[in-house]
């Protein structure tokens, strides 16, 4: 029968990609070219691995069963080829790193070039999800986490700690004020997170003692989008200080209530799965990024 790697990948590809299109494009190939290999394969395999219709491909029993053996054989092959780059001090392959938009813009992006010099052979995928995704589900070998974590199952390898202010621009203070205490916030444009709840705390505490919650006048998933609000002009924020510290120096945010805030931190963890095979080009990253950040990156 002799099943080749490249049948492998195909069929791979085309379940991860959703149709023989989007795989060819992915893998470089004719839509003929990887319809064939399917094809072919199917017929060493005498089964139908997918199921086409007009929409959309589905992948039967078998082809789910055999999804699961060919991805473990494809793991083993990277496994076994980064094992050899790594016996040359040279870790190759992809690697698929997640992060929220702001950490991925304001910390990582501006890394990636030192560490594509250094690691060549080592190709980046870079994804941007703002709540916490499982990695097997999604195909993410290391992702970069904020906020107390919550799966045991994880290794996590801490980056840093960054404080979180209450902001807003020189604009939005000029047309309605500086705020002088807390109990003066409800008189103000809010721009808080739809979610989690726990972002809408802020490092405040009112005149009973207790941390403020604010309710959000303007409200979205992604601090980036915030940020850029609060730039706008729009309201008060309450952000970190890894997205906001090149604003505040060129004063386009201004912090507010600096002799009331609470030393609030948020913690900051690269975390990936403790029996992975990537473990030469995880480890490669994750120190780069720890070595070019410093020990205390997000201090003033």
């Amino acid at each position: 029968m002799k099943t080749t790697l490249d049948e492998l990948q195909a069929f791979a590809a085309v379940v991860d990609t959703g149709s023989i299109t989007a795989a060819s494009e992915l893998l470089g190939l004719t839509v003929s070219a990887t319809s064939r290999t399917l094809g072919r394969l199917e017929e060493k395999l005498q089964t139908t691995l997918l199921r086409r219709t007009t929409r959309r491909l589905e992948l039967t029993e078998e082809g789910a069963a055999f999804l699961q053996r060919a991805r473990a054989i494809l793991a083993s092959v990277d496994e076994a080829e980064e094992l050899m780059a790594a016996r040359r001090m040279r870790p190759a392959g992809r690697l698929r790193v997640d992060a929220a938009t702001p950490f991925m813009l304001h910390v990582l992006v501006p890394l990636i070039a030192g560490f594509r010099e250094r690691y060549p052979e080592v190709e980046l995928e870079l994804n941007s999800n703002e709540g916490i995704i499982d990695l097997i589900e999604k195909r993410t070998d290391v992702a970069f986490r904020i906020g107390v974590l919550k799966d045991s199952t994880l290794h996590a390898r801490p980056v840093g700690t960054s404080q979180v202010r209450v902001l807003a621009s020189p604009v939005y203070l000029q047309r309605h004020g500086l705020p002088a205490e807390p109990g003066q916030l409800a008189r103000h444009a809010l721009l808080g997170f739809t979610q989690p709840e726990s972002l809408n705390d802020w490092p405040l505490r009112d005149a009973a003692g207790n941390t403020v919650r604010i309710r959000p006048m303007l409200a979205s998933s992604s601090g980036e989008t915030l940020r850029h609000m609060a730039l706008a002009g729009l309201g008060l924020v309450c952000l970190s200080d890894f997205m906001t510290r090149e604003d505040r120096r060129s004063g386009q945010l201004v912090q507010l209530f600096a002799g009331q805030t609470l030393d609030v931190r948020q913690s900051i963890n690269a975390v990936y799965y403790r029996n992975t095979a990537l473990a030469a080009r995880i480890t490669c990253f994750v120190d780069y990024v720890v070595e070019m950040l410093g020990r205390r990156p997000f201090e003033e």
